[in-house]
């Protein structure tokens, strides 16, 4: 999905209108903090896969 620079306009335009100019920045805040839960949960689910990985098993 590609988005030019008029459909990022429209997008912030429309946010802008939605939610004000005071809470712009209070939802940009809380979208990052998600998104770094986000790979940090990921990261630690690969780590755990991996140490899982290099048990040995019995045969």
């Amino acid at each position: 999905m590609n988005l030019g620079a008029t459909e990022l306009i429209i997008v912030l335009v429309i946010l802008l209108l939605l939610f004000g100019g005071a809470k712009l920045p209070k939802l940009a805040r809380s979208l990052g903090r998600a998104q770094k839960e986000f790979k940090e949960g990921v990261t630690e689910s690969s780590k755990a896969e991996e140490k899982t990985d290099e048990k040995p098993k019995d045969a």
